[in-house]
């Protein structure tokens, strides 16, 4: 396990990650602090706590968006998704039948 130092709101923090990872934890802790940064500027310095809490707060706000946004993408991709299949399905249909009736004729 890799133990990484990153800075959130001007304070060093150390966080345990998989080996590997120490630069996905830095980056992600990078957009965690500007959220928080962002935050501060709007409501000024109220404690780290409230901050990290703030900024907790919009980014499952954002996630939440998102995960609508990707139900939305998903429930409206299937159906036209199947429409397309539909003449395909419907040469495939045609050429079926067209091998039965002459597999029925050459019996």
């Amino acid at each position: 396990m890799a133990t990484v130092t990153v800075e959130v709101n001007g304070r060093p923090y150390s966080v345990g990650c998989a080996d590997g990872q120490e630069d996905r934890v830095r980056q992600l802790a990078r957009q965690f602090d500007d959220h928080v940064r962002q935050i501060a500027r709007d409501v000024g310095q109220v404690g780290d706590l409230r901050l990290f809490l703030m900024a907790a707060l919009l980014v499952s706000d954002e996630l939440a968006d998102i995960r609508g946004q990707l139900a939305r993408a998903q429930q409206g991709a299937a159906p036209a998704a199947e429409a397309d299949y539909g003449p395909a399905v419907a040469a495939i249909e045609s050429l079926a039948d067209r091998i039965e009736k002459l597999t029925l004729e050459t019996a």
